[in-house]
């Protein structure tokens, strides 16, 4: 059971991960400059925003 609820838990985790990229990636360079982001940043944003910071 501990592998089943691991697995649900990784694919929820996949899901916002992926959810976060799509809408950083939709907001215009001059959006993401007003919160004071860049392109580079979105993929280790999303990371944290799924699995939390290290």
């Amino acid at each position: 059971m501990a592998a089943i609820q691991h697995m649900q838990e990784n694919r929820a985790r996949r899901v916002i991960y992926r959810q976060t990229v799509r809408e950083l990636n939709a907001l215009t360079s001059r959006d993401l400059a007003d919160l004071g982001i860049n392109r580079a940043m979105i993929g280790r944003l999303a990371h944290e925003a799924a699995w939390g910071t290290k």
